[in-house]
């Protein structure tokens, strides 16, 4: 059942406002307000935000010109809205309604010069670039056909490539997955697949040369592995004795950097080996730490665990503002990927609260989101309002009273956990880290993110202040509906 909440931004973007329409598509993207998550929806209130911005424009412009100039589609009035589509998963919305707008949307902003365009040229070529989307690539020449009446697929994709490229060669955050998709696309020449096809039926090293030779990156990849009697590098003794020869290692090394520059992960991880081997003449740990990480960058997991476990080791002489936080992400990261070793190692770094009814505030912040839902019933001041979301984080993160009343809401959430950090006021209290499980917490930091951003925090005062609020909203919260559950 949709949220009151939901429901007064539905009413208001239905009579036309614009911020109403751009929060009700963000509801259907993150979740929000109890929302189901449907990207289609999101597109079709993004596109009526964005007729809604053009027809004001055209409005203001024709009230002041006897004549209309051609409208900049990327005024700075629209540039919000601009940021927000290329947030949309387009093949999620593919047979919508929508989808005729969020396809020409793609097309004009990544060819524009925003920064919104690096997202749309990385959903764009992934949609028509990877392989494994064949089935849908010929829904879309059908669907173009019955749109244009003729469908250029092949104009599209070279566009696409383009864009591939461009993100690949540039420093954005869809570099590293340009790379991998443009590794999968290499085996196109028929005289490259010819030669990978050989080496795998006749294990037959002349064949993966040439292949490597000719710039296919799986085979430098195998080749560089090979010569390091690196056929599974997680599971290689660094100080195995008799190992390779120094001059295999060098060839080994020359190949696998070439398969490291095309961005392949398990290349950087296997170069950190070698650079560790005590025989190789080009010995180099600060080298060979600079090879894991780069792996870890690219989402070689268990890269990602040694980086995060090196980390956890050095955390009393690495300088951060919250100790454990680099390494906390980093062995999380390895943890997702199912590295076994991650989920003890995580279990040191951070703290986990993921069952509410258990914690201390859990009956305060059922009373809390009560009053919240009905909150224009109940006329809730603001400050109350905060509070109120500050007792259902407290709840969620099983926070103590301090914790509660000086934590600085909208900085808690990171990626993987939380940072709770009250030095501000208390600096003899140490920062927690708590991870992140369930999506019920992650809601409860976007509802309150939103909140405290959109009200000035100055309004809640100093601690002193702080605790009085508490007492009056919590006898306040347990008088009204502690009667009300008895009644129930």
């Amino acid at each position: 059942m949709a949220s009151r909440e939901f429901l007064k931004i539905l009413q208001s973007a239905r009579m036309g406002d614009v911020s109403a329409q751009q929060n009700l598509a963000s509801a259907y993207l993150t979740g929000a307000f109890k929302t189901p998550i449907q990207p289609a929806n999101a597109l079709i209130w993004l596109e009526k935000s964005y007729l809604s911005i053009q027809n004001q424009l055209v409005s203001k412009l024709s009230s002041s010109n006897a004549e209309i100039p051609e409208l900049d589609p990327f005024h700075p009035d629209m540039l919000e809205i601009w940021g927000q589509i290329p947030t949309v998963p387009l093949e999620k919305t593919f047979n919508s309604p929508a989808f005729s707008f969020g396809w020409e949307s793609f097309w004009r902003l990544a060819q524009a010069e925003i920064d919104a365009s690096h997202a749309a040229q990385w959903q764009l070529a992934e949609l028509l670039l990877n392989p494994n989307k064949k089935v849908l690539h010929t829904q879309i020449v059908g669907w173009l056909l019955k749109r244009n009446g003729n469908a250029d697929f092949a104009s599209l994709q070279k566009t696409a490539k383009e864009f591939l490229l461009n993100l690949a060669n540039s420093e954005t955050p869809f570099t590293n997955s340009a790379k991998e998709l443009l590794i999968q696309l290499q085996p196109k020449d028929e005289a490259l697949s010819s030669l990978w096809n050989r080496w795998l039926t006749e294990q037959n090293d002349a064949p993966l040369l040439q292949a490597a030779e000719l710039g296919l990156t799986i085979a430098k990849l195998t080749l560089g592995l090979r010569l390091a009697q690196l056929t599974d590098p997680v599971e290689n003794d660094l100080n195995e004795p008799g190992g390779k020869s120094n001059a295999s290692l060098k060839k080994a090394a020359y190949w696998l950097e070439l398969a490291a520059k095309d961005g392949d992960r398990d290349a950087w991880f296997a170069l950190g080996e070698i650079y560790r081997r005590p025989q190789f003449s080009g010995y180099n740990a600060s080298e060979s730490d600079r090879c894991f990480d780069r792996a870890a960058d690219l989402g070689h997991a268990q890269a990602q665990f040694r980086k995060g476990a090196s980390l956890w080791r050095k955390r009393e002489k690495i300088e951060e503002k919250v100790r454990g936080l680099q390494a906390s992400y980093w062995v999380w990261q390895a943890h997702q990927q199912g590295v076994p070793e991650a989920k003890e190692l995580l279990r040191k770094i951070l703290g986990n609260v993921s069952i509410p009814k258990q914690n201390d505030w859990f009956e305060l912040a059922t009373y809390a989101e009560k009053a919240l839902n009905h909150h224009a019933e109940h006329k809730l001041d603001e400050e109350w309002i905060l509070l109120c979301h500050r007792l259902i984080i407290a709840n969620q993160f099983n926070l103590s009273k301090a914790e509660l009343l000086l934590c600085k809401v909208g900085q808690l959430q990171h990626e993987h956990c939380v940072v709770i950090d009250i030095r501000h006021e208390l600096p003899k209290i140490l920062p927690r880290l708590i991870q992140i499980d369930t999506t019920q917490q992650r809601r409860s930091l976007l509802a309150a993110g939103k909140v405290f951003a959109s009200i000035d925090s100055d309004l809640e005062g100093n601690l002193r202040q702080r605790r009085y609020r508490f007492d009056r909203v919590t006898g306040w919260l347990t008088t009204t509906f502690s009667q009300d559950q008895a009644v129930a």
